[in-house]
């Protein structure tokens, strides 16, 4: 077996340093950018941007981590937030929403990281912005309009919710009811028949008595009040009178139109004048004398005449008529 070349080893060895070589110190990697907290309800995204970028390929990931005042960092166990290509975190439903709450951030690539980004402290309930109502439905009644809808979001014994309605007739200036603690409300006094528009609000009452800023408004909606108990005994009077009055009516202007043109209706509905069976065989032949057209019958039916007249002629005249037909 021949021995090995002298130059193998050295060229192994340094292959061996060159890949146990330890990572270069000075490489920083940059933190993440623009990192903050959403708080919408009971919503909390955390998002960031990437930071700058390197000359290394590899994919960088992110770990959160939060605490509470006195306490240690603690990953987020119940979302995954570590070592997450994201860049964001929903933490929704696991921070306190009555306790002060910090946040970090930073970005990893490979065996370097970069520096925790620290964001503002923030207690849920002081800092989130309350959306409107939700689930909001309105009823028209006499004269008014029953609203039932439900709150933003549910809060357990840390606060509660107080609500406005701001009301007006479509052409009408703005009132407003409330403040009110319930889940329903009646905008009553309203005028039957009108159109009334209406937006909903909520305020957050903190434990401690602390009221909120209001919420967000919910969309414009519009709706007609029902009538009220004066004007339904009217209608339940007036229908049924009107119900047997129009045909009478109607009876008798039809009565009344055919006294006066009687004799209109009589012509247009009189059946149209017949032209004898001897005219009609006249006019099939003509070359056949008149007066032997008219003696043919060839029913045994008497004549029918309105009238009957007899006319004396000369003899001479008779046969001179009789002659020119």
């Amino acid at each position: 077996m021949r021995p090995p070349p002298l130059w193998l080893p050295p060229l192994l060895l340094c292959g061996l340093g060159a890949a146990a070589s330890p990572p270069d110190p000075s490489f920083q990697l940059a933190a993440p950018l623009h990192s903050k907290i959403h708080l919408y309800n009971e919503e909390q995204i955390l998002t960031w941007e990437p930071p700058l970028p390197s000359n290394d390929t590899r994919p960088v990931v992110y770990q959160v981590e939060y605490r509470r005042i006195g306490a240690s960092w603690n990953t987020l166990h119940w979302v995954n937030c570590t070592d997450t290509p994201e860049t964001k975190c929903d933490i929704s439903g696991g921070l306190p929403r009555y306790h002060k709450v910090f946040l970090r951030v930073r970005a990893t690539l490979g065996e370097h990281s970069s520096d925790w980004v620290y964001l503002d402290p923030f207690i849920h309930y002081r800092n989130a912005t309350i959306g409107p109502p939700k689930n909001i439905s309105v009823i028209p009644e006499e004269g008014s309009l029953m609203i039932h809808f439900s709150p933003p979001f549910n809060v357990v014994g840390e606060a509660t919710f107080q609500y406005r309605v701001y009301y007006w007739e479509k052409t009408g200036t703005q009132q407003v009811k409330g403040p009110f603690k319930g889940n329903s409300i009646v905008l009553d006094n309203l005028k039957p028949f009108r159109v009334y528009c209406l937006q909903t609000e909520a305020q957050l009452i903190l434990k401690d008595n602390t009221v909120r800023p209001p919420g967000l408004l919910s969309n414009v909606s519009c709706h007609e009040t029902a009538a009220d108990a004066s004007i339904r005994l009217l209608q339940v009077i007036l229908i049924p009178v009107g119900v047997f009055t129009l045909p009478l009516l109607l009876t008798g202007a039809c009565f009344v139109l055919f006294l006066r043109y009687q004799s209109r209706v009589k012509y247009w509905f009189q059946a149209p004048p017949n032209i004898p069976e001897q005219i009609k065989e006249y006019l099939k032949d003509p070359d056949q004398y008149i007066l032997e057209a008219l003696d043919k019958d060839p029913s045994p039916k008497d004549d029918a005449w309105d009238s009957v007249s007899i006319i004396f002629f000369p003899e001479k005249e008779q046969d001179d008529a009789l002659q020119t037909l």
